[in-house]
This record gives C-alpha cells, structure tokens and sequence, in this order.
C-alpha cells in the first residue's frame, strides 16, 4: 500500500523554488477564490507551496484552515497528480466558500491540471 502522509519532500520550501514556479509557469488552473500555478518538476512527484495572504484572509485561523484543507486535497491524491510544483493563491471571497464546497473546487483543479499536463505532454 503506498503511502498517504505528507512529507517535507512534497512541499516547496525555499524563496527560490517559488520564484521559479511563478516565472516559470506552464500551466495555470482557475477555480473559485483559488488559483493554481504549476510548473513541471524532475522529482518524480508532486510538490506543492501555499500563499495565503493577509490580505484576502484577514483572520489567522481562516488562512490556517484553507491551507490544511489544501494540503490534505494534494495528499489524498499525490499518487495520480503529475511530476509538477504547484503554487495554490487565494483571491478575493475564498474565506466564503464552505470545507465541502472547497474540496470540490481543489479536486476540480487537480483534475483539470492534470489534463492539461497530459495534453501538453503529447506529441503533435
């Protein structure tokens, strides 16, 4: 049985490995209130990096609880999501959205991200 934790090595830690997901990003995946930036990787595997501001989510415990319900969308499903760094962004009204609502929306993108990564990965 694989294993289903959520290791430091799924996360992007570091100041540059943001910036070279944010300048370098192949694919783009819109949802409600979220927005996902990915970039592919040569690990092998999904990684991911979370940017909640203080701006769209004025209270602690708000950002707090997307980035937990981010993170467990991406280790529920990091045995099928594609070898790409992603970078999940709030935007304005995501504070509104309800845990199951949420959970949809993240599903939604990882299915539509992984998608474009397979098309993109086609030859032509």
């Amino acid at each position: 049985m694989a294993s289903q934790g959520f290791p430091r090595g799924l996360r992007i830690l570091t100041g540059g490995e943001y910036r070279h997901v944010f300048d370098n990003a192949s694919f783009k995946v819109h949802g409600k209130g979220l927005l996902a930036l990915a970039t592919p990787n040569d690990l092998g595997h999904v990684r991911v990096g979370l940017v909640f501001s203080k701006k769209n989510l004025k209270r602690a415990v708000d950002r707090n609880r997307l980035k937990r319900l981010t993170r467990e969308s991406i280790r529920l499903r990091q045995h099928w999501l594609p070898a790409v760094d992603i970078v999940v962004l709030s935007r304005r009204g995501v504070h509104e959205l309800e845990a199951q609502t949420l959970a949809r929306q993240l599903h939604g993108m990882w299915r539509r991200l992984e998608k474009d990564v397979q098309r993109q990965s086609k030859p032509q």
